[in-house]
């Protein structure tokens, strides 16, 4: 039987098999410009701009680094590029993840360790710095929860966890609505200005 593919025609010119994903198809360009576009919460957030998965992982890399200093620069690349298989995948709500399954755990997964490669993380990060990254990744959610997405603090604390422990990480953040260039525009500079930290660029 042949192999089932999936592909998308990206618009640097690759052609990237979401099945099959190889770090030679992927590019930070092609990412930035996917995830300026996916909106987070389905899109209902209030505003004159949806928050884009762009946005929240700028957000998430700010955290991360706040809550881990003197931490090394490759794992903050993983926390900005937490979310990247979403740039062909999308951004699902939690609930519609559990309902298909597993299924869309492993494409995530697949996807994620064909970018982890391309830009020098490996394949599968620590187990330390993903349950790092996942917590500023609910401090976020929280934070967003509460100033775009209706939630009350109480909503808020019995979804994502209080957050007494995460005020001070989160003090002087906003979340910010701009058009989608501006935060591509961004993404793709905080990712080279990483990367050539890492010594990797």
């Amino acid at each position: 039987m042949k192999k089932p593919r999936a592909w998308q025609r990206m618009l640097s010119g690759r052609r990237l098999d979401l099945l099959d994903p190889t770090p030679l198809d992927i590019e930070v360009e092609d990412i930035a410009h996917g995830l300026s576009f996916v909106a987070r919460w389905n899109g209902q957030t209030i505003g004159d701009w949806p928050y884009s998965v762009a946005e929240h992982s700028l957000l998430v890399e700010q955290l991360f680094d706040r809550a881990n200093p003197g931490v090394a620069t490759r794992w903050k690349l993983a926390a900005l590029l937490h979310d990247a298989p979403e740039y062909v995948i999308g951004d699902m709500i939690s609930p519609v993840k559990a309902a298909i399954g597993p299924g869309y755990g492993a494409l995530d997964d697949r996807l994620s360790a064909a970018i982890h490669l391309r830009f020098g993380l490996p394949a599968v990060l620590p187990a330390a710095i993903k349950k790092e990254i996942k917590r500023a990744d609910r401090i976020s959610a929280w934070l967003e929860a509460v100033e775009i997405a209706g939630f009350s603090r109480a909503e808020a604390d019995r979804f994502f966890g209080p957050m007494d422990a995460g005020a001070g990480l989160m003090r002087g953040l906003a979340i910010r609505l701009r058009p989608p260039m501006e935060a591509r525009a961004d993404y793709i500079a905080r990712h080279g200005a990483l990367l050539a930290d890492t010594g990797a660029a």
